[in-house]
């Protein structure tokens, strides 16, 4: 198995630029509020919180293989006036719109790219350029203890496609410092995505000896996922979370995955992070 740092530079640039990752974090109740310093939008409390992560996940979608990777963890967001939920799952947001049950905004994620180096199961393909995916997400409460989350963004030069995942999670708290959360995930992708992640031109069977395939768009996968997070101290949280995804359709009709990957897809890892508090 390889180790990899996945894009860490790009990565942390990314995060720590114009489109930081505003996310919500599990802290105690001992969590400062939100301040009503200033009069600017910005004014209040802030929280900035570094770590990393690693984990284990295939080696490209629809693998069979799998490798170690790491990646560094950067979020900046405003301390909330009471504790929200967060899954390790969820992308890069910043919400405009919180009524306590209901949340909407902005969101992102940073797509690593893929290359023949990758994997040998490549060769003969074409490579899928680094690149973004924005969009908006939109999460409710349905009860104190259950969370709905709907995130729909589009490829920006990794992908011209559209993706859009749908998680479940039910939570709660074992200790005051020890949360733990499990639910179920969805994700549907347009025609434009698939044919990029998943496509086999004429010339691509040719080259790598995997039979023609054109897809169209629907339903990408389902699958389930949870994490346990512990509030170490005031500052330090550190987390271990697992995912598992059965590719669908057009993803599991591939001839990449057939003849040479596997439709079961599935990812663990642990995280630790430290946050700075602040105000503006």
């Amino acid at each position: 198995m390889s180790i990899r740092l996945i894009g860490a530079l790009s990565s942390a640039l990314f995060f720590a630029g114009s489109t930081a990752v505003f996310a919500d974090e599990y802290y105690p109740d001992s969590q400062p509020t939100s301040s009503t310093r200033g009069d600017h939008w910005w004014s209040g409390d802030w929280y900035l919180t570094l770590g990393a992560k690693g984990f284990v996940a295939p080696k490209y979608e629809g693998a069979k293989d799998y490798m170690l990777s790491a990646a560094p963890v950067i979020s900046l967001g405003r301390a909330g006036k009471s504790v929200r939920f967060s899954s390790l799952n969820d992308n890069a947001s910043l919400g405009f719109i919180d009524t306590g049950v209901f949340r909407a905004g902005l969101t992102g994620k940073l797509i690593t790219g893929r290359d023949r180096g990758d994997s040998d199961d490549l060769k003969g393909l074409h490579d899928v350029d680094w690149g973004f995916e924005l969009g908006g997400f939109a999460e409710f409460y349905p009860t104190d203890n259950i969370r709905g989350r709907v995130e729909v963004r589009r490829g920006i030069g990794a992908h011209d496609g559209v993706v859009a995942d749908f998680a479940i999670d039910a939570f709660k708290d074992i200790t005051p410092t020890v949360r733990v959360s499990a639910g179920p995930r969805a994700t549907v992708a347009s025609k434009d995505y698939f044919e990029e992640y998943y496509g086999v031109t004429a010339s691509e069977s040719a080259a790598s000896g995997l039979a023609r395939y054109s897809p169209g768009g629907g339903l990408k996968s389902l699958g389930v996922g949870g994490q346990i997070t512990w509030q170490t101290t005031d500052k330090i949280t550190t987390s271990a979370y697992a995912e598992y995804s059965r590719l669908m359709g057009p993803a599991a009709d591939s001839s990449l995955v057939r003849e040479r990957g596997s439709a079961n897809q599935a990812t663990l890892g642990v995280q630790a992070t430290y946050r700075f508090d602040f105000a503006l």
